[in-house]
């Protein structure tokens, strides 16, 4: 059976794909958990330890993310060297793991290159983690790509503008200093709108 979804139009300009439920079905059936993501991770693997240590979700985030009646399952895209992945996936996680009725599981880039096809960057590009919010279903319900709002929208703005050492510098430090925070607003607000009947993606 095919998704049948009203696509939303967000300020990042991606809109939820028609992706057929049992394409997620399989592909998170196939999927990993986070523990066994993070005892098989080879690249950054101390990196991927620490910020899933370090992981603390708001209680502000927690709210928004429980006010949504599920269940929900969360298909995440991503590599282990990824350095975007490294700093929102751990995260994106500990959300998870505080909230009942979710479930969590990634999918490497070339198992998930369909998903992260259909669901491309504001500059047109396929990219990881792509993260898929999936009803009891396996309908999808929203999504969120590569990098916090806020930080997508200061790279775009300053692309051309600065060398990609110094966007990669300033990317790393705002990660650092943010320790998720925005990740996880971004992915309680996708939530949210899903229990309210809207795709926000």
């Amino acid at each position: 059976m095919t998704s049948v979804v009203t696509p939303q139009v967000t300020a990042a300009g991606a809109t939820a794909s028609t992706i057929p439920d049992t394409t997620y079905r399989r592909l998170f059936e196939t999927g990993v958990t986070m523990d066994a993501f993070l005892a098989a991770a080879k690249a950054r693997k101390a990196q991927w330890a620490t910020n899933y240590e370090r992981g603390v979700v708001a209680d502000a985030v927690l709210t928004r993310a429980r006010s949504a009646p599920g269940p929900w399952k969360l298909l995440v895209v991503a590599v282990d060297g990824c350095s975007d992945s490294v700093n929102t996936v751990p995260y994106v996680a500990r959300l998870a793991e505080q909230l009942m009725g979710v479930e969590l599981r990634i999918i490497d880039n070339k198992v998930g290159s369909a998903v992260m096809e259909a669901h491309r960057t504001p500059d047109g590009r396929g990219a990881t983690p792509t993260v898929i919010l999936l009803d009891a279903n396996f309908e999808e319900r929203g999504c969120w790509i590569e990098r916090p709002t806020e930080l997508r929208d200061w790279i775009l703005g300053n692309k051309g503008k600065l060398k990609d050492n110094e966007i990669f510098e300033h990317k790393m430090k705002w990660y650092d200093e943010d320790i998720g925070a925005k990740t996880l607003i971004d992915i309680a607000a996708m939530i949210e709108a899903a229990g309210k009947g809207e795709v926000k993606c």
